[in-house]
């Protein structure tokens, strides 16, 4: 499996990202080399795209095909777009708050500590739908780590398009998230110019 190993927080400094998108407290206190220098306008689109790969952790043939997905359907294909990779399940338990980073939630769901409507899904790229029931294994709740991470992320706000109850570790997709649900610094329109080119 082909994994970016880039450090991270040079990776959101060349992308002019806060590392708080992707649950990490941590600054970074160097600027970027490029950080003054004119970029044309498809290093922005392309810079875009990057940036919402990173962010969701998706390589570049599967980022390609959610893009094609999100053309085939009906309504704006930039905010088709970023609903589908908000819905992915390893998203979906990073924002209910069941993992620290989107990595660790993709890692959480892997390793099969997760049920969706009851099934063991250890597919992170598993796209979630309205009504869904997420919730950890039972046998997973009472493990350190997870108490851990209740500690870390208890306090974090949760989108409004989900209902969780962490207590016992368990949520509910009430809705698809709308574009304006969706709090990712990354503007759509430039990635649909890209790949439309």
């Amino acid at each position: 499996m082909a994994v970016n190993r880039v450090p991270v927080l040079k990776r959101c400094r060349s992308l002019g990202l806060d590392p708080i998108y992707l649950g990490i407290d941590k600054k970074s206190k160097r600027e970027s080399k490029r950080a003054n220098k004119k970029i044309s306008e498809y290093g922005l689109q392309l810079r875009e795209k990057q940036k919402a790969k990173f962010i969701y952790g998706v390589l570049e043939k599967p980022f390609r095909n959610y893009y094609e997905k999100a053309k085939r359907q009906k309504g704006q294909t930039g905010e088709n777009l970023m609903t589908m990779l908000e819905t992915r399940l390893d998203n979906v338990i990073f924002r209910m708050g069941f993992a620290r980073t989107r990595r660790e939630s993709r890692q959480v769901v892997d390793h099969k500590h997760v049920l969706v409507n009851g099934k063991c899904v250890n597919i992170p790229s598993y796209l979630v739908k309205a009504g869904d029931v997420i919730e950890i294994k039972e046998n997973s709740k009472s493990m350190t780590r997870f108490k851990e991470i209740m500690e870390v992320t208890g306090s974090r706000l949760i989108p409004s398009w989900l209902d969780v109850d962490q207590e016992n570790f368990k949520g509910t997709v009430k809705e698809l998230p709308l574009r304006e649900n969706i709090d990712v610094p990354v503007n759509e329109v430039l990635i649909v110019e890209l790949y439309s080119r």
